[in-house]
């Protein structure tokens, strides 16, 4: 029983590190920190801006440790948020990212929802981008295949 329950977890930590190492390849900083905490910032906030089912949809192709981190502080009664224009999603992310800034954010957040398109299937990931009002998906590149 332990080797299994050690293999989730190293498989976990495992694709939670190459996420993060693919986003640290599109940011103009050598941080995994930084990048680890704007993958968190982009995913809670995507999150919040859903209905209910298919931020449950999205979760399902999360890694184990990424899913905990996209529902920590989670409040489904209070989802969707109302702010879901694009001012308001940038702002939010910057937010969450505080106490660093993000030089140019839309670039930045953009280039997360794109690593974001490599890793969930097309279908859930146009399901999701498909929920945003038209000014997020503006920064939002449209998802393979």
């Amino acid at each position: 029983m332990a080797a299994g329950y050690q293999s989730t977890i190293d498989h976990t930590i495992q694709l939670t590190n190459e996420w993060v190492h693919q986003i640290d390849e599109l940011m103009p900083w050598d941080d995994s920190n930084k990048s680890f905490r704007l993958l968190r910032a982009v995913l809670q906030t995507v999150r919040d801006m859903l209905g209910v089912e298919e931020a449950a949809q999205l979760s399902a192709q999360l890694p184990l440790f990424i899913r905990g981190v996209y529902f920590e502080g989670w409040n489904p009664s209070v989802t969707p948020c109302t702010l879901r224009e694009k001012p308001d999603f940038v702002a939010r992310i910057a937010e969450r990212f505080a106490p660093d800034i993000l030089d140019d954010p839309e670039t930045m957040i953009s280039h997360v929802l794109s690593m974001l398109n490599t890793r969930i299937s097309g279908g859930e990931m146009r399901d999701v981008r498909d929920a945003m009002r038209k000014s997020v998906r503006d920064i939002w590149p449209e998802p393979r295949g």
